[in-house]
């Protein structure tokens, strides 16, 4: 009796202990989604990311075209999935001040040469859409649908535009050097701070115009907030044409909204079809379960008492009177030609289905968050690399059912194939995209990362996990496996 009370006293010691230590810990945020509050005037930096295209798939860095770049362009720090996916987040011009109104503000004058002319026009005749973020929120066009009251959202918005003049049949290349911004913001009524909940934008083309000579306090006569002169309309549209002044200007408005910050995503993620047919999605999904699990059970049930039977000796007069594929029971696990190449291919698969299955958990559980950008593909890249210990065990136990005995052979073969044929594709693309000066393009310090990656983690790993699956003991068939194979006898 005085161990047990003993006992009792130190566990009761033990969790107070624990409770001390729980009372002291501290909270944290995941990476990328933590709120910022801001206070009235408090300033807001916008930054640019990539440009992007739906009829082509290389995306280019923002200041790839001669917009109004700062004095020193700083790029923020990226992770490996966002160098992968091609971002390329910078600051830029656009500074904003939290809750206070801003008009016709001009960004610069910009005058067009041959090359620069000519870039504009490309990007425009390819669709590419400028990206920009602001609180880690990128920027999008609000679109109103024709058929139902609603509003989708439309990531970026174009370089610019191809048009006629009415009464023209020449085709003109017109810029978006207008931008109207929208900034949404949830304020606190208790302490005044807000969070930027949303951040939207209407383009405009126009074509500015301004007395006397320019310089930086130049009032421009096509807009002047002085005298209440705005732009709504691109009436009067920028050309892109060789020689020609064009003006980037912007205008800031902010509105209070009741979204909250932790709903702020939602806006991006929703589908454009609001019925979901949930009552045929899980009726559908039990009726595959339900005949799954049913030739499951006749399967089990008539494999197992074959295999019973087989296993039992038996006369020549009863192994005559088998017939179809219970003859070939005797040779259906006899080891495969290239048996090596099934257990490496079988080893990768454990290595896909792995990463697949983490991924998905984390993703399930808020991890993998969107405001995260790049936090999906590195975290299959990591997980990829880590789920090497798992491919080299199944390859290796694979291995040893097949009666091998060289286990580093497997091993090298399976941290070496799929790696290397993916790696050498990636390789020829990434110079055809580095040759089209794409931001798509991997820089060197990164193909380092990858390749340290393989060799100084996943090939250790996939070594380690054949060596503990090689000293496992062999799985035994179910059934025997004749000496001799049996001969297929020729077809009519």
């Amino acid at each position: 009796m005085a161990f047990w009370r003993s006992l009792s006293v130190r566990m009761l010691t033990f969790s107070v202990f624990l409770l001390f230590l729980i009372h002291g810990g501290h909270c944290f945020y995941l990476p990328g989604v933590a709120p910022q509050d801001f206070q009235k005037g408090d300033p807001l930096q916008v930054k640019v990311n990539k440009l992007t295209s739906t009829k082509t798939q290389l995306p280019y860095s923002f200041y790839s075209l001669p917009y109004c770049p700062p004095k020193k362009i700083v790029d923020s720090a990226e992770n490996l999935g966002e160098v992968l996916r091609g971002d390329r987040i910078e600051n830029s011009l656009y500074v904003f001040k939290m809750r206070e109104p801003q008009m016709c503000n001009v960004v610069c004058k910009l005058t067009l040469d041959v090359k620069t002319t000519k870039e504009f026009k490309e990007k425009i005749d390819d669709e590419y859409r400028v990206n920009m973020i602001l609180d880690n929120l990128p920027l999008v066009v609000p679109l109103k649908r024709v058929d139902q009251d609603s509003t989708v959202y439309q990531l970026g918005f174009h370089v610019g535009l191809k048009g006629q003049y009415s009464g023209s049949k020449e085709e003109k290349y017109f810029i978006h050097n207008h931008l109207a911004f929208t900034v949404k913001y949830h304020r606190d009524s208790v302490t005044e701070s807000a969070r930027i909940v949303g951040f939207e934008v209407k383009p405009f083309s126009v074509k500015h115009e301004y007395e006397g000579n320019w310089d930086k306090k130049t009032r421009l006569t096509t807009c002047d907030p002085h005298a209440k002169h705005t732009v709504v309309n691109s009436n009067t549209p920028q050309e892109v044409e060789e020689n020609m002044d064009i003006i980037f200007t912007y205008d800031v408005e902010f509105q209070e909204t009741d979204v909250k910050w932790a709903s702020r995503w939602d806006a991006y993620l929703l589908m454009n079809d609001d019925q979901i047919h949930w009552f045929s999605i899980v009726n559908s999904l039990m009726i595959v379960l339900f005949l799954s699990g049913m030739v499951a059970m006749i399967m089990l049930r008539t494999l197992y008492r074959d295999i019973s039977k087989y296993n039992e000796l038996e006369t020549q007069e009863e192994a005559q009177e088998e017939t179809g594929w219970k003859l070939v029971h005797g040779d259906v696990f006899r080891p495969p030609n290239n048996s090596d190449l099934l257990c490496v291919y079988a080893g990768t698969g454990v290595q896909f289905f792995g990463m697949i299955l983490v991924t998905m958990m984390f993703a399930i559980l808020g991890f993998l968050s969107p405001s995260n950008r790049g936090g999906l593909m590195t975290a299959m890249l990591l997980l990829w690399v880590f789920m090497g210990l798992f491919a080299g065990y199944a390859s290796s136990r694979l291995y040893k059912m097949f009666k091998g005995t060289e286990w580093k052979k497997i091993a090298l073969r399976t941290a070496i194939v799929f790696p290397a044929v993916v790696s050498a594709i990636f390789f020829v693309l990434n110079a055809i995209i580095w040759g089209q000066k794409s931001s798509g393009a991997v820089p060197f310090g990164t193909m380092f990362a990858l390749i340290f990656l393989w060799f100084g983690i996943s090939v250790p790993l996939v070594f380690v996990g054949s060596y503990v699956g090689f000293k496992k003991p062999a799985i035994e068939n179910p059934v025997k496996t004749n000496k001799i194979p049996r001969q297929i006898p020729e077809q009519a």
